[in-house]
C-alpha cells in the first residue's frame, strides 16, 4: 500500500531530484487516468450527448477510442507503480495521439494544445531522465571499486 501514499517518505538514499520525478510521473498517471476515463465516456455515449457513442463514429474513430480507452488506463497503473513498462505504453497513447490529431487531422480534428501539452510533458519527462542518468554515473565515479585501485 506504501506506493499508494503521496506523502511517503523518500527512500534512504534518495534525493530531492528522485522525489520530483516520482511526483511528476504520479501527475502524468492521472492525467492518463482521466483521459482514458474520457475516452470510454465517450464510447459509451456519456459524453457528448451520445453522439460519439461507438456505434455512431466512423471505424477509424472506433479503432482509436477503443485502443486508446484501454492504451491510457494502464498506462496510467503502470506509471504510478513506477514500473519500466509504464512509460512505454504512455509514449505508445501519447504518440497515438499527436499522430491522430497532427498528422491525421483532416479525420480526427486538430487539438494543437493536446499536441503542445504531450510535446512539453515528454520534454520535462527527458530531462528528468537525463538529470537522474547524469547523477547516477556521478556518484557511480565516486564510488571505489576493487578495479579502481
Amino acid at each position: 500500500m506504501a506506493m499508494l501514499e503521496l506523502g511517503t517518505a523518500p527512500d534512504p538514499g534518495e534525493g530531492s531530484l528522485e522525489t520530483a520525478f516520482r511526483f511528476f510521473v504520479r501527475l502524468v498517471a492521472l492525467s492518463c487516468l482521466v483521459a482514458g476515463l474520457q475516452y470510454w465516456a465517450r464510447l459509451i455515449g456519456f459524453s457528448d450527448g451520445g453522439m460519439s457513442r461507438f456505434d455512431l463514429v466512423p471505424s477509424y474513430w472506433q479503432f482509436a477510442s477503443a485502443s486508446l480507452a484501454v492504451l491510457l488506463p494502464v498506462a496510467a497503473v503502470g506509471l504510478w507503480m513506477q514500473v519500466s513498462w509504464g512509460p512505454v505504453i504512455w509514449a505508445v497513447s501519447a504518440g497515438a495521439e499527436i499522430a491522430m490529431h497532427a498528422g491525421l487531422s483532416q479525420f480526427f480534428g486538430e487539438r494543437p494544445l493536446l499536441v503542445i501539452a504531450h510535446v512539453v510533458v515528454f520534454a520535462v519527462y527527458l530531462g528528468f531522465r537525463i538529470m537522474m542518468f547524469v547523477k547516477w554515473r556521478q556518484e557511480s565515479l565516486k564510488q571505489v571499486r576493487s578495479d579502481s585501485l
